[in-house]
């Protein structure tokens, strides 16, 4: 199976799911229980989407599993511990990049969520590159032209950025452990990686079909809101957090008849997307 999946699309809208992927690598080498690590997917993400490519909205899923490399992470958020050598590239120490790394969630993850290690082993610099060749590279090649191709036909364009969030955080996942998380989480990193307006309009939709919305807390948005991004030239990037215990089972990873009303909803909001020019609002 290739790494990614891309359907290019004929509307100003692009949707992407980095981190919904279940499918492991042989040369993952993981030393945790394969049932552990499923917990750090965002499961089923791609499936409560599954409507909008015949809506014309371009798509990009990545099949790898985030614990083996996170596309929603930049190739300089390396975590230089887990190396059996010094790495040859850049090595990003800006406090937000390298306070995710210092929770293990770099590019290449260094523990689970609740803490729990990936590997008994050291890892070799050319095993690294291989990822990101065969992983990051190509997931992000396809956001880019998806992104290129909306704006380039449409003279703007939105860009949702799908995940999920457990309903409680965990221990070692974010700066807030514990926290119980809202249903929805729209984040743009501050308003700076799309308009204000677009944000407020996807915040008032959700909350106006009985969901619980947070804004910017406590997920702002990562690294493929914030490359992607140019609200002053019409290309906005939202990242949009669904709870999980809106559509599965967090313990079974099953979904639940729960995720009829959520899909729903999120038609809803793609057709409210689809209708919006956010130059003029």
């Amino acid at each position: 199976m290739p790494a990614i999946t891309y359907l290019s699309g004929s509307t100003p809208l692009v949707l992407d799911s980095p981190h919904s992927g279940t499918v492991y690598p042989a040369d993952f080498r993981h030393a945790c229980d394969l049932a552990v690590l499923r917990t750090a997917e965002d499961t089923h993400v791609e499936k409560l989407y599954d409507f909008a490519p015949a809506l014309g909205s371009h798509w990009v899923e990545a099949h790898f599993p985030r614990s083996y490399l996170d596309a929603n992470r930049n190739t300089t958020e390396m975590d230089v511990s887990l190396l059996n050598a010094p790495w040859p590239g850049p090595v990003d120490d800006e406090p937000r990049a390298m306070a995710k790394v210092r929770l293990g969630k770099g590019l290449i993850w260094r523990t689970t969520d609740e803490g729990v290690p990936l590997y008994d082993r050291k890892l070799d610099v050319a095993e690294i590159q291989a990822r990101i060749e065969q992983c990051w590279k190509p997931y992000h090649a396809a956001v880019a032209q998806a992104i290129d191709t909306a704006h380039r036909q449409h003279g703007y364009c939105i860009h949702i950025n799908c995940h999920s969030m457990p309903a409680v955080a965990s221990g070692s996942a974010t700066d807030f452990p514990g926290e119980e998380h809202a249903d929805f989480v729209v984040g743009d990193r501050e308003g700076t990686t799309a308009s204000p307006a677009l944000s407020r309009l996807v915040c008032g939709h959700l909350g106006s079909r009985g969901y619980s919305v947070a804004y910017n807390h406590p997920y702002k948005g990562v690294e493929l809101v914030r490359r992607y991004s140019d609200p002053a030239r019409h290309r906005h990037s939202i990242q949009l957090e669904i709870n999980r215990k809106l559509y599965m089972d967090e313990t079974t990873l099953e979904m639940t008849p729960d995720a009829e009303p959520l899909k729903a909803t999120l038609r809803s909001l793609v057709d409210l997307l689809l209708a919006t020019d956010p130059r003029i609002l």
